[in-house]
Parts: C-alpha cells; structure tokens; sequence
C-alpha cells in the first residue's frame, strides 16, 4: 500500500483533475495536444538527449522495444487464429495491446518510483516507443493497406524525431548552446509531463463505451497488463543491462494502452468501440497492477 499511496496516487489524481475538468467545461483537447507534440515533447527530447551519456544501454533498450514489440505481435496472431478473430478486430487488438502508454502515465510513475536517472530512461523508451507507435500503430489501423507510406510521412513529421537529430548535432559538434537557450528549453520541456498527464484524463473522460466485448476486452487487458510485463522481465534477463534500466523497462511495458490508437482506430475505422473500451479498462485496471509490479520490484 505504501507505494501506491507514493508512486501511483500522485499521478492518478492528476489524471483525475484532467477527468473533471473535461466533464465539467468540455474543452477541446486538439489544440492543448498538439502544444504538447509540437512544442514541449520537443523541447524535453532535446534536453534529454543532449544531456545522456550514450552507451551499450541505449542500444540494448532498441534492441528490447523490438523484440517486446515482435513478441506481442506474436502473441496476438496466435491468439486471433485459435479464437477466430477477424482482421479489424485483430488489428483492434493489436493497437491496445502492442503500444504502452509510456509517457504521460509511465513517465511519472518512473519518476516517483526510480528518480531522475530512471526517468532519463523513461523519456528515451518513450521517444522509441512514438516513433515504432507512428509507423506500427498506423499500419495496423490502416490494415495493412497504405499504411506504410502514411506511417513514414507520420514519422518524418513527428517533432520528437528533428528533437532528436537536433541535440546529437550540437552534443557531438563545435556548436554551442547559451546557458538562457537552455534555460528556456528546460522550462518549456518541464511542463510536458504535468501537461500530458492532465491530457490523459481529459482523454479518458471523453471515451465512451456502449456495449463491452468482454472476451476480447480481457484477453487485450491480461495481455496488455500482465502479458507484456513477463515478457519483458524475460527480455531484461536475456539482454545485459543494468538493475535500473531493466526496472524502468519492466514498468513501462506494464503501462495501460496508449490512448493514441484510439484515435488511429477512430480514423481508420478498425474497430474504435473496442480499442476505446481496452484503453479505458486497462488504464482503471493498472491502479491495481501497476503496484503489484513496483513491489515486486523493489
């Protein structure tokens, strides 16, 4: 109990304060989101990557978000073959289950549960899991069909992406950043994370759910939630990284569904109903999940 009351209830009620003002003022979310994508996402990318040491570890979390991503795929073909599930609602399935919501719900929990080293981690994850997101997410969504060239249009637009490539150039070259640049840049990627954790809330508290699929709303939330997690214990177990990163790792993929693909599954008409129905339920559910794998770990 102790760390849901440390880790976990700090970042639900801040969710929470998102859920009530959503349902109170209905605000339009798009214009607030897209300051988030365009402007603070960009922003703490940069800082973090400017500021990492680059080593093995980074290569080792690339390693672990491909083969976490192959194994979830995986999983949802033979589970879509042995329960008969068509192509929609095998693409429904896999856009809740294959993409955590790594950033503004494991972002914070990994700041409140490792610090700021582990959440350096989890911004990093982060960045990888939007860029496999932008391109597998909308392949999946779109069933395969023009997906591919939407999906590289999506990754060549994404902010986070130029972030990325910016920071490199003037981490490894002569250029310089003055320190009120800086200043300015920390500020503004500071306020991400509250940002898009209040945005979270509001997601939720627009997602309406009429009639449940049960079975298919379990099996995506015990893949998703319990699944994944075991899944990537065995990867940190296989691959050589250090307590931390593989902590960090382990409590990222045991995030809910990406509230993302409720909008890809909206726009390519792949079975919204369901995927809006796994994200809310898998992001009630890991109040009580979520906890269970911190104290397993620590």
């Amino acid at each position: 109990m102790a760390i849901f009351f440390q880790v976990v209830l700090p970042v639900v009620l801040i969710f929470c304060t998102g859920f009530v003002l959503q349902k109170v003022l209905r605000l339009e979310i798009k214009s607030i989101s897209t300051v988030a994508l365009y402007i603070m996402l960009p922003c703490l990318v940069f800082k973090t990557f400017y500021e990492a040491t680059f080593d093995r570890n980074y290569f080792l979390m690339v390693l672990f978000s491909v083969f976490l991503l192959i194994a979830i795929l995986a999983v949802n073909k033979i589970g879509a073959k042995v329960l008969r599930y068509d192509t929609p609602t095998e693409s429904g399935l896999i856009l809740s289950t294959a993409f955590m919501n790594a950033g503004n719900y494991g972002a914070p929990i990994v700041l409140f549960a490792f610090g700021e080293q582990g959440f350096v981690y989890s911004v990093s994850f982060m960045v990888l899991q939007q860029i496999v997101m932008n391109f597998f997410g909308v392949y999946y969504a779109a069933k395969g069909t023009a997906g591919i060239t939407m999906a590289l249009k999506q990754v060549a637009k994404m902010p986070p992406t130029h972030a990325i490539w910016l920071a490199l150039v003037f981490k490894y070259t002569p250029l310089s950043i003055s320190d009120n640049i800086m200043s300015s840049i920390e500020l503004v990627g500071n306020a991400q994370i509250p940002t898009v954790m209040i945005l979270l809330g509001m997601q939720l508290a627009n997602i309406t759910v009429k009639n449940l699929a049960w079975d298919k709303v379990s099996y995506a939330v015990s893949v998703r939630l319990l699944v994944s997690p075991l899944i990537a214990w065995a990867l940190t177990v296989i691959l050589p990284m250090g307590d931390l990163m593989a902590n960090v790792l382990i409590v990222s993929a045991a995030m809910p569904s990406a509230a993302t693909t409720t909008m890809y599954a909206v726009q390519f008409d792949s079975k919204p109903e369901l995927v809006s129905s796994i994200t809310l339920m898998t992001t009630l559910l890991s109040v009580v999940t979520i906890p269970i794998v911190l104290n397993i770990l620590t």
